[in-house]
């Protein structure tokens, strides 16, 4: 198996991988939620199901971390047939960047601080 890593942003990461395992095994381990289990644990995405299917070629599922802020990101596997029988498996795993958006708190908002008793 041969893995390339690529950070493109932040909140992307795509790792590639070629298997000695034909795409239709690969599919089967993507797609079959009792094969897909074993390596991706139920509990670690937000639905069971599929949020965009091209069946044989590629599976996208929305995942949501169990601590807090829990955030929310999009895991895509694509899967293609490679030149020695294989299959070349590209994962692409990306951030809910809306998430990230937090609004600044302004270093000098021009009031006067008025200190409370408690």
């Amino acid at each position: 198996m041969i893995q390339k890593d690529k950070c493109e942003t932040a909140v992307r990461l795509i790792i590639e991988y070629e298997l000695n395992a034909s795409p239709q095994k690969v599919w089967r381990a993507i797609s079959i939620p009792e094969l897909r289990a074993n390596w991706l644990p139920e509990q670690d995405l937000s639905r069971s199901e599929p949020v965009a299917l091209i069946p044989e070629k590629q599976a996208s599922y929305r995942m949501r971390e169990a601590e807090p802020p829990f955030l929310e990101s999009l895991v895509t596997f694509q899967i293609a047939a490679n030149d020695n029988g294989g299959t070349s498996l590209t994962i692409i795993h990306e951030l809910d960047a809306s998430r990230l958006r937090l609004k600044p708190q302004a270093a000098n908002t021009n009031m006067q601080s008025v200190m409370r008793a408690a």
